[in-house]
C-alpha cells in the first residue's frame, strides 16, 4: 500500500472562496475604506458543528489577525474585512470540527439520565481549554469547571452553562488540533479612493497654449466637477516623417505633428516640449491642480519618433529590416511612419524594461500619481505585470488606466496584472440590450473583482456613429449614461462640450481636422453642455450610490428605447431612466423590482428628480414616463429610504 501523505483526521473541506481571481493567482481589487465581504464554502462529513476563522494581515504585518466567520446557508460562510491602508492585504482560512459547540448544542436535548456523563465530557473539554488559556480567560474557565464539579443538580448545571460568555471563552481557546488550513493565501490590492470613483477631463495643452494657460483653465474644469485632468503626451515631437493635418503623410510648414510621435532634439520620454514650458512650469501645474482637488493624469506611450534619442543611443531596442531601416509602426493598411515601436524581443529586453520603468519613476518624482497608458495591449503582457508591481511596491498610491480597446481576455488580463482602471466598450454599446448585457458583465463578480471600468463616450481617436448623427441629444444621452452607469468616467472635453460630431470620412471614427494633428482654438461659447456636465458631476459627488458599481441593477421597461437602472447605498437609491433614442420622444412604463430596492409595494413613495428639482409620488412597481431627447433625455431620481423595522418602511426626502 502507498504511504498516505496527509492527515485523514482533518475532515473539513474549504472551497469556493470569494473574492478570488484565477484561484488566487492575481489579487482582487478594492479601494481604501471598503469593507470586503469574504466568503467560502466550508463543510465536513456528518452532523458535527464547525467553526471557522478568516486569517488576514496587511503586507506590512508579519502575523495574521483572526476574524470569526459566520455561517450563512448551505455551508456558505462569511467574514468582513475592512481595508483602510494602501497596498496588499492577504487572507486565508482555518476551519475545524467544533466538538465543544456540537456538545453544547446537544446538551439541552439530553435526557436527565444521560446528563452526568455528558457533563463529564464537557468538563474534559473545558479543562483542556483552560490549560490553553491565559490570564482572565483561564480564571473564567476555571469558574465553569467549578460549576460542573459542584454538588448541584445536573439540570441546574446545564442551566448555568447556558450563557454567551462560555461560548466566547471556548471560541477563543478552541481545540484546533485537526484544523484544516486553506491551501493558499489570497491577496486584495487596495488602491486610493480615486481609483474607484473619478471624473476625467481630457485636453491638449498645446491648444491651450502653455502649461500656464492650462493652469488658467483649472477653475473652469474644477467648477464642472472634474477631479482628474488628463493631458496627452507633453514631450518633444519628432520632425522626421511628421504627419500633417488630418493624418496626411506629408506635413506642411507649420504643422505641429502628433504628440504621440515622441522624441526630438529636445529629448524623449523624460523631457517636455519647450513650447509648453519648463519642468518647473509643469510641476507648478501639478501642484495648482492638486490645490483645486484635481489630480493630473499623464499619458505614457511607449513608442518613439525617428528623432528620439533612444534611436541613436539604443538601436538594439528597435527592429531593423533587411534594408537596414528601422521598422515603423503599422496596422495594415495603416502606416505610422512617424512612430517606431520598441522591439520587446530584443536580446537587450532587460535593459529596455528597466528604462521604461524609470520613465514612470521620473514623472512620479515630479508629482504625477495617475498614468493613462496608451495601447498597453501592443506590448508584452508580462512587462506590464512586472512594471506596475515594481512601481507600486514603492508608490502604492499610483493609479494606472489601461487604454486597451482590444479583445476581452486581453483587457481582463491587463486589469488582473495591475491596471487600476480600464477603458471599456461603452462607446459602442448604444441600445438597451447592449448596455444591459455589457454592464451586467463588467459590474458583477468575477469580472468586477479585478476590472474597474472607466466609461468614455469619446476620445481623440473615437467619434462614434452615435455621436456623429445623434446631435446634441446624442451627446446628452451619452453623458447621462457614462456619468451614472460607471463610477469612473471621462470625456475628451472641448469637442464633447461643444457636441462636435463631424467625422473625417464616412464610415470612420476619426474627427475631421483632428486635434491630434493641429492646434485648435477653443473659443468660449454659451451654446455647450458645460451646465449639464456640471449638474451631472454635482449629482455624482453628492450621491454615494453613483460612486460605486456593485449595486447596479437593471429594471424592466415596456419600451426598448427606454433604459432603467438603479444604484443604492445606505438609505439612498438613485434611479436612472434614459431615452437611448436621440431623435424621438419615447414613452412607456418602468417596472421596478421593489423588493430589491426595499420598497413596500403597498405604499406610495416619492421620487425627487435631481436635474429639474421636481418631485413625484409613485404607486407600486409600474409607473409611466415620457422623455423628449431634445429637452432632457433622462431622469435622475433619488429615493431615500428609512427602515423602522423589517416590516415597516418610511420613504422620505
Amino acid at each position: 500500500m502507498p504511504e498516505l501523505q496527509f492527515d485523514g483526521r482533518r475532515r473539513v473541506v474549504i472551497e469556493g472562496v470569494t473574492p478570488s481571481v484565477d484561484e488566487g493567482r492575481f489579487p482582487a481589487k478594492r479601494a481604501v475604506g471598503d469593507v470586503v465581504s469574504v466568503e467560502a464554502d466550508i463543510f465536513a462529513d456528518g452532523h458535527d458543528l464547525l467553526s471557522a476563522v478568516m486569517l488576514h494581515r496587511h503586507e506590512s504585518e508579519k502575523t495574521f489577525t483572526e476574524t470569526r466567520m459566520t455561517a450563512l446557508v448551505n455551508d456558505r460562510w462569511r467574514a468582513e474585512l475592512p481595508v483602510d491602508r494602501l497596498g496588499f492585504y492577504y487572507f486565508t482560512f482555518e476551519a475545524w470540527i467544533d466538538h465543544f459547540l456540537t456538545w453544547y448544542r446537544d446538551l439541552k436535548k439530553r435526557p436527565d439520565a444521560d446528563l452526568d456523563v455528558q457533563l463529564r465530557i464537557g468538563l474534559e473539554m473545558i479543562r483542556a481549554a483552560a490549560e490553553r488559556a491565559k490570564d482572565r480567560d483561564r480564571k473564567r474557565l476555571e469558574h465553569y469547571i467549578s460549576t460542573i464539579e459542584a454538588d448541584d443538580d445536573a439540570r441546574d448545571k446545564v442551566h448555568a452553562l447556558a450563557n454567551d460568555e462560555l461560548l466566547e471563552l471556548m471560541e477563543r481557546n478552541a481545540e484546533r488540533k485537526f484544523a484544516t488550513r486553506y491551501g493558499c493565501e489570497l491577496a486584495i490590492e487596495v488602491d486610493p479612493r480615486r481609483a474607484a470613483f473619478s471624473t476625467w477631463y481630457e485636453l491638449f495643452p498645446r491648444s491651450a497654449g502653455t502649461f500656464r494657460d492650462v493652469e488658467a483653465q483649472l477653475p473652469r474644469i474644477a467648477k464642472m466637477g472634474f477631479d482628474v485632468l488628463y493631458l496627452p503626451p507633453i514631450h518633444p515631437i519628432g520632425t522626421t516623417f511628421r504627419k500633417g493635418k488630418n493624418n496626411s503623410v506629408t506635413a506642411e510648414e507649420g504643422d505641429v505633428g502628433s504628440p504621440w510621435a515622441i522624441g526630438g532634439a529636445g529629448g524623449g520620454h523624460k523631457a517636455i516640449d519647450p513650447q509648453l514650458g519648463t519642468m518647473d512650469d509643469f510641476k507648478h501645474l501639478v501642484s495648482a491642480a492638486r490645490g483645486r482637488g484635481i489630480e493630473l493624469a499623464m499619458d505614457i506611450a511607449f513608442q518613439a519618433s525617428p528623432d528620439h534619442p533612444y534611436v541613436q543611443e539604443h538601436a538594439e531596442w528597435f527592429q531593423t529590416r533587411p534594408d537596414g531601416t528601422i521598422q515603423y509602426a503599422e496596422n495594415p493598411p495603416k502606416k505610422y511612419q512617424d512612430i517606431y515601436p520598441f522591439h520587446f524581443e530584443t536580446d537587450a529586453w532587460s535593459d529596455l524594461w528597466k528604462e521604461l520603468c524609470d520613465v514612470f519613476r521620473f514623472w512620479i518624482d515630479k508629482g504625477v500619481r495617475i498614468f493613462r497608458v496608451d495601447n498597453p495591449h501592443t506590448k508584452p503582457l508580462p512587462f506590464w505585470h512586472w512594471v506596475i508591481r515594481t512601481v507600486k511596491k514603492h508608490h502604492p498610491d499610483v493609479i494606472f488606466l489601461a487604454e486597451a480597446f482590444t479583445r476581452p481576455k486581453i483587457m481582463y488580463w491587463l486589469a488582473k496584472a495591475g491596471f487600476s482602471q480600464s477603458y471599456t466598450y461603452f462607446a459602442w454599446r448604444n441600445t438597451k440590450y447592449e448596455l444591459t448585457e455589457y454592464f451586467e458583465e463588467i459590474t458583477r463578480p468575477p469580472v468586477s473583482d479585478f476590472f474597474r471600468p472607466n466609461a468614455w463616450p469619446n476620445t481623440p481617436d473615437i467619434l462614434t456613429e452615435y455621436l456623429q448623427y445623434g446631435g446634441r441629444p446624442g451627446f446628452t444621452i451619452r453623458l447621462m449614461l457614462a456619468a451614472t452607469l460607471s463610477a469612473n468616467y471621462g470625456i475628451y472635453g472641448p469637442p464633447f462640450e461643444r457636441f462636435i460630431g463631424t467625422a473625417r470620412e464616412a464610415g470612420g471614427e476619426e474627427y475631421l481636422d483632428s486635434e491630434k494633428y493641429e492646434v485648435k482654438q477653443w473659443e468660449p461659447t454659451d451654446d455647450d453642455l458645460s451646465e449639464l456636465i456640471t449638474a451631472a458631476n454635482r449629482i455624482r459627488r453628492d450621491n454615494p450610490p453613483l460612486q460605486q458599481n456593485e449595486t447596479l441593477r437593471f429594471h424592466t421597461t415596456t419600451n426598448d428605447e427606454i433604459l432603467c437602472y438603479s444604484k443604492s447605498a445606505g438609505t439612498d437609491v438613485i434611479l436612472m431612466i434614459v431615452n437611448v433614442d436621440p431623435h424621438n420622444t419615447q414613452t412607456g412604463y418602468v417596472e421596478l423590482d421593489l423588493a430589491a430596492l426595499h420598497l413596500d409595494a403597498n405604499r406610495p413613495f416619492q421620487v425627487h428628480e435631481l436635474l429639474s428639482g421636481a418631485r413625484y409620488t409613485w404607486h407600486g412597481a409600474k409607473n409611466y414616463v415620457q422623455l423628449n431627447p431634445h429637452v432632457v433625455p433622462a431622469h435622475i431620481f433619488r429615493i431615500r429610504r428609512k427602515v423602522r423595522s423589517e416590516r415597516d418602511f418610511e420613504y422620505f426626502l
